[in-house]
């Protein structure tokens, strides 16, 4: 209701109509010394030009940052969905923190990205800094941040609205209103999508049970951006999403939903301040099932079929006014998450004879500073922050349907503990021409509930969940160099070094037919894994990024090379030397295009080397290379016609395979026609 009252105030407020108040829905101004790490801008132009009109394939532009697996929203199983950066590695945790406006974004119970529920169409900005220790926005910027940021009213027409008709019957839709007074600002956006979808099993390893997998997403929001008088800002986002899709077998439906609100107030006066709270709602459902070796028929495995959780957070900045060229962040922030999976196992018959219930809730308290200090052609950046956290009520428990005492009854013990995390970086400016720097840093991750308590199948595999896992502790440093010979120019290269010390990993310790801990009985041909904290990842590697422009003619590109092994010893052993699965040697994005007026061109290629399935490298993922193509021609009066390509030339893009061989792809060829309207 609060953005609803904003906009009334926006019509009414007499202020409104006697001066004019320039107000933006940002946060407070970037950070001078950002000069000294590695950030990435992705702007509104480009994120209207990607032909998926996905955020996950818009950030694909930036080589290295990658989710667990290559599908995207519309066939993964989102908890595959979380995002990272520079190779460390993955799961369905993110290891770079993703924040919209300043608010965390991440599963509170699994750490993965409900991709559905961001309509590129709301994004003004989006900024990826590589690396990680970032004190100033909080844990989990291990490998990086990504930071979205919602559209500004310079980037909103009163009214915008795009509809495509695509392959496999498919729809994708998105509309939006913003009101502006003097006083302010409001927006309201909608966004729809849903689609026949493809089968994601390779056509030569189909059988009767495969079919296509479907989806269906929509989402909507409302923002509120009021001047309350002097320079202090006051901003109120409301928002919600439901999202549900099919993995292409029988028993494989899986359906997400949440809603967010948030308030923050910005002082941008001579003392600059900010203070942010916010609430998340998720819920998530996931059928699993085992499919014959013929393929040919499917049976349920297991139904999760409630997993609600909720994360609550504030924070408050503060900014000194202390002289030219000088920074200084000061602030403190708390973050608490709960959540509970609610599942029923055990199938016999067709019918389900257990029941499980595991889950718990953790919080994050910590107090941070960042201050950078420019000094002619050198600037100086250090942060810091110091972290308490707590995991508390932690317990797995499974009963039989038909009763009686309960089959496991696991209560963890509350544990606590402080981290410290910060980084220091240095940047020499050489005229206009070129920007030297270099960065240390250390960063941590708390396990996510889905870690602690959560045993999990997938087909004929399972892994053991671990209430003991320690945290994430990443320590690493980098160096680069921006060259911007001309003004239309820029090209950034960086060399880096990372260590993960305690990484996260599913670890396989046995394989079917048998009986395990935690599991309980895995069927011959599946893999038993448990997780557990492996003694590092190390990871080094090189990213190059350039831009130019010519008028209407502009190029991106980027390039990751990252060689990732495993530190592993005790049961782990087996591990030490290897690739951490899911990640690739080398990742390329390149985007040729054109625009003027309301026309524009664009083709984008996109190359992933070969990566392994599995911790033990034995199941490796062929590499692929893809061609997107858009296409805008104008109308006349803001409207205009829209075709996009993605995977043009319907490259196989392998996705994942099972321990049997069954290889699963990410999307085929897809193509849209439709219209765009902005007035």
């Amino acid at each position: 209701m609060r953005p609803l009252l904003l906009t009334a105030a926006l019509v009414a407020s007499p202020a409104a109509a006697q001066e004019e108040i320039v107000v933006t829905g940002r946060g407070l101004d970037e950070r001078p010394g950002d000069i000294a790490v590695d950030v990435i801008t992705i702007d509104r132009a480009r994120i209207a030009e990607n032909a998926a009109n996905r955020l996950e394939n818009v950030l694909a532009d930036v080589a290295g940052l990658q989710q667990f697996r290559r599908s995207d929203s519309r066939s993964a199983n989102p908890t595959s969905q979380g995002i990272s950066l520079r190779g460390i590695g993955g799961n369905a945790s993110s290891r770079a923190l993703l924040v919209l406006d300043g608010v965390p974004q991440t599963d509170p119970f699994g750490g993965w990205v409900p991709f559905p529920a961001y309509a590129t169409d709301r994004l003004g900005q989006i900024r990826v800094t590589r690396g990680g220790g970032s004190g100033y926005f909080g844990p989990g910027a291990l490998a990086g941040t990504v930071e979205l940021e919602s559209a500004g009213p310079a980037d909103l027409a009163p009214l915008l609205g795009r509809v495509a008709y695509g392959s496999r019957d498919a729809v994708d839709a998105s509309a939006s209103a913003t009101l502006r007074a003097s006083g302010g600002f409001a927006t309201l956006s909608g966004a729809y999508a849903r689609g026949d979808g493809f089968v994601p099993t390779i056509a030569a390893q189909r059988g009767a049970a495969d079919r296509p997998a479907p989806y269906e997403s929509a989402s909507a929001a409302v923002r509120g951006v009021l001047s309350l008088g002097g320079a202090t800002e006051l901003q109120a986002n409301v928002s919600g999403f439901t999202d549900s899709r099919a993995r292409g077998t029988p028993f494989s439906a899986i359906r997400s939903e949440g809603a967010d609100a948030s308030v923050r107030l910005v002082g941008r006066g001579r003392w600059g301040w900010s203070a942010l709270a916010y609430l998340q709602t998720r819920g998530f459902a996931s059928q699993f099932a085992s499919v014959a070796a013929n393929r040919a028929t499917a049976t349920q495995t297991l139904d999760q079929y409630n997993t609600p959780a909720t994360g609550v957070g504030a924070r408050v900045e503060v900014v000194p006014p202390l002289g030219a060229g000088v920074d200084l962040r000061l602030g403190a922030d708390v973050r608490a998450v709960s959540g509970r999976t609610q599942e029923l196992f055990t199938y016999v018959g067709g019918l389900p004879t257990r029941r499980r219930e595991a889950g718990g809730e953790s919080r994050t308290t910590g107090l941070f500073a960042d201050g950078s200090v420019a000094a002619g052609a050198l600037t100086l950046t250090l942060g810091g922050r110091i972290d308490a956290w707590r995991i508390t009520d932690g317990a797995l428990t499974e009963y039989a349907l038909a009763g009686g005492a309960p089959l496991t009854d696991q209560r963890a013990a509350d544990r606590s503990g402080t981290e410290a995390t910060g980084r220091a970086g240095a940047a020499y400016r050489i005229g206009d021409v070129a920007v030297l720097r270099a960065a240390a840093y250390r960063g941590w991750r708390l396990p996510t509930l889905n870690e602690l308590y959560r045993p999990f199948r997938v087909g004929t595999d399972a892994t053991a969940a671990n209430s003991a896992l320690a945290p994430e502790r990443l320590t690493g440093v980098d160096a680069g160099v921006t060259l911007t010979p001309t003004a239309r120019l820029s090209l950034t290269a960086s060399v880096f070094w990372n260590r993960l010390a305690g990484a996260i990993a599913n670890v396989t310790a046995g394989s079917g037919p048998g009986t395990f801990p935690g599991v309980g009985f895995v069927a011959a041909g599946g893999a038993y894994r448990v997780r557990q904290n492996l003694d590092a990842i190390r990871s080094t590697g090189v990213e190059v990024d350039a831009t130019w422009r010519a008028g209407p003619v502009h190029a991106r590109a980027s390039w990751s090379h990252v060689d990732p092994r495993v530190e592993a010893s005790g049961a782990a052993v087996a591990l030490d030397g290897l690739r951490p699965a899911q990640t690739p040697l080398d990742q390329l994005s390149g985007t040729l295009g054109w625009r003027r007026g309301g026309w524009g061109a664009s083709a984008t290629v996109r190359h992933v080397a070969r990566q392994y399935e599995d911790d033990q490298n034995l199941r490796p993922l062929a590499p692929a290379t893809t061609l997107d193509g858009v296409l805008a021609v104008p109308l006349g009066r803001g409207v205009g016609l829209e075709a996009r390509a993605e995977n043009l030339l319907d490259e196989r893009v392998e996705a994942g395979v099972s321990n049997s061989g069954v290889i699963e792809r990410a999307t085929p060829r897809t193509l849209w026609v439709g219209l765009r309207y902005g007035l």
